[in-house]
């Protein structure tokens, strides 16, 4: 098996893949399985900038605000990248995420991929890519109910015959302003603010961009208005976005990470502190990429073979 090497300073392949920014990479052996946008390369410049690995970490975190839950964040997430999504198939599958846990969208995002996207195989590993919009724009509503999208389909399918019409253009959108980003975002079927973020953040290298969802919304009040009762959404989104800055986007993601993990862990372990301890990781790493088997930690495949 042959693999290829990636300088990676800084980077935490694990953390970054289950932070909650996607949700298709499946842990085999010592590594991930999972497919890049349609391309299903291992062409090092193509790895490195869905990681994004030429952004600044090291400065981008020390302009975090010197507080006791960022702080706490910060260091339990070293190496955490915010990735670079294919933008078709960041906006799709938030869309399908509305109210729902991270497992159950992991599982609406493997579903789709099984019923409606192009399987590769590479030795014993199979995955397969994210529909195009063309493809669920042409597919009954019922085959996108049976993927377990609940009311997300009638969503997801409208939005995605506006794409494949060509009358909403996805990369144009790119040039906007983030008002206007915002704006257009949020007149697609099934977006809201928190949607709208999430794929601004992800899919369009908005990093000032500060999703508010049920874990950060906690965070927020749990720290940081310790003694207003009655916050209100609104209040929220205007403290994100004046407090934590040109970088508040990876802010808001260390913090989501960093209590959605510790809360996991502290109700098996009752011990978030060591939750803590154990997140620290090297400074320095290779991310490496291939396919096949190997006993390697933190090994990324990334399928390139023909269709099954």
């Amino acid at each position: 098996m042959h693999f290829t090497e990636i300088a990676a300073p800084n980077f935490d392949l694990e953390k970054t893949l289950n932070s909650g920014q996607v949700f298709h990479w499946e842990k085999i052996d010592g590594g991930f399985c999972g497919t890049i946008g349609e391309t299903g390369s291992a062409l090092p410049g193509i790895v490195a900038r869905y990681f994004a690995l030429d952004h600044p970490l090291a400065e981008i975190c020390r302009s975090f605000p010197d507080d006791e839950p960022m702080k706490a964040a910060r260091d339990f997430c070293r190496g955490l990248r915010i990735i670079r999504q294919p933008r078709w198939e960041c906006l799709a599958t938030f869309i399908c995420s509305s109210m729902k846990q991270v497992a159950h969208i992991r599982q609406i995002s493997h579903a789709l991929r099984r019923r409606f996207g192009e399987p590769l195989k590479i030795g014993k590993c199979i995955t397969h890519t994210f529909p195009a919009a063309q493809r669920i724009a042409c597919s009954p509503e019922k085959a996108l109910r049976e993927c377990a999208l609940g009311y997300r389909a009638k969503n997801l399918l409208a939005t995605a015959e506006l794409v494949s019409s060509g009358q909403v253009d996805l990369e144009g959108w790119a040039t906007l302003s983030d008002t206007e980003l915002r704006a257009k975002l949020c007149a697609l079927p099934g977006v809201g603010a928190k949607v709208a973020n999430c794929v601004m953040l992800f899919a369009y290298e908005r990093v000032r961009a500060f999703p508010i969802d049920v874990w950060i919304e906690r965070v927020l009040k749990q720290y940081y208005f310790p003694r207003k009762r009655n916050i209100t959404a609104g209040q929220l989104r205007h403290f994100s976005q004046t407090y934590f800055g040109d970088h508040g986007g990876y802010a808001q993601q260390y913090l989501f990470h960093y209590a959605r993990t510790t809360s996991r862990k502290s109700r098996v372990t009752k011990d978030s502190s060591a939750a803590l301890r154990s997140g620290r990781n090297d400074k320095k790493g290779i991310a490496r990429t291939g396919s096949g088997k190997s006993a390697a930690r933190r090994d990324l495949y990334i399928l390139s073979g023909p269709s099954v």
